[in-house]
């Protein structure tokens, strides 16, 4: 028959989410410009921006959580969603790359005589010259039990949900996210009570600029996951979710595991190594 379905792919209808996403994402851009650049009405500009992304992301995916209760999402896209999601992760992994590159190449050339700034600014020595850091035995260390006790509960989640528990589902999830929100918590503690800056307007130096920036997109990270999980929450509480069609849960757990893994090279590089008191002469 003419028209008839003949594979397991699900053309999408048209859709205004792609459009209104590319709009909202311009303004959001262009007020975050004239933020930085102290325009008139950069800040508003932005935070309008932000909330219509935000409001296409809900409406987008609500769209697609729509898609799969109507028997939409095949095997075949359940599998392209996966290898969607892989390929995103594989990109945040390439983003932090940046971030440990910035780091690394400052901690064994903080004398490097191509940059002579670098070597004043450093006194030729990692961790620089005047800079207290942080203790690695300390609130990083509990921070890393806490995400680590956090990886272990959202596997906890999949594990009852693979055995239709939804309380055990439930519980570990809770769980998850309190622990979420314990890590955000300690580390703007730690933020707070930091001995170095970000900028050098305020009296920071590399040290500060590749710390907070490493650091600080992690626990960016953090947030969105606990609002990932957030979601994943609610949803379960409304009985979605089944063993065998969960994969907006599985997406989420596996972000949360992606989180726990950078945190650990975090905490081993820079805080542990990079804070050891290993200082590095250039002679």
């Amino acid at each position: 028959m003419a028209g008839a379905k003949n594979h397991d792919y699900h053309i999408l209808p048209p859709s205004p989410w792609p459009l209104l996403s590319a709009f909202a994402a311009l303004i959001m851009a262009s007020g975050g410009i004239m933020y930085m650049h102290q325009a008139v009405g950069g800040g508003w500009v932005f935070l309008i921006g932000l909330a219509s992304v935000l409001f296409c992301m809900y409406g987008w995916w609500h769209q697609v959580i729509r898609e799969a209760h109507a028997g939409d999402h095949t095997p075949v896209v359940q599998l392209h969603f996966r290898y969607g999601m892989i390929l995103f992760i594989a990109s945040e992994v390439m983003f932090f790359v940046a971030w440990f590159w910035a780091f690394f190449d400052a901690s064994l050339f903080p004398g490097e005589a191509i940059q002579a700034s670098r070597a004043a600014a450093t006194g030729g020595v990692w961790p620089p010259e005047g800079v207290t850091i942080f203790d690695p035995w300390h609130l990083p260390l509990i921070n890393t039990l806490i995400l680590l006790t956090s990886g272990t509960t959202v596997t906890w989640a999949h594990h009852a949900l693979l055995n239709n528990d939804r309380k055990g589902l439930q519980m570990g999830l809770l769980a998850t996210v309190l622990l979420g929100l314990l890590f955000t918590a300690v580390q703007a503690y730690e933020y707070a009570h930091a001995a170095f800056a970000f900028s050098r307007d305020h009296g920071g130096n590399i040290y500060g600029s590749t710390f907070f920036m490493a650091t600080g997109f992690h626990g960016f990270h953090v947030i969105v996951g606990t609002i990932f999980l957030v979601v994943c929450l609610i949803r379960a509480a409304r009985g979605a979710f089944t063993p065998k069609a969960h994969f907006g849960f599985e997406a989420a757990a596996w972000y949360w595991h992606f989180v726990d893994v950078v945190w650990l090279f975090l905490f081993a590089a820079i805080y542990v190594w990079g804070s050891a008191g290993v200082v590095i002469a250039e002679h």
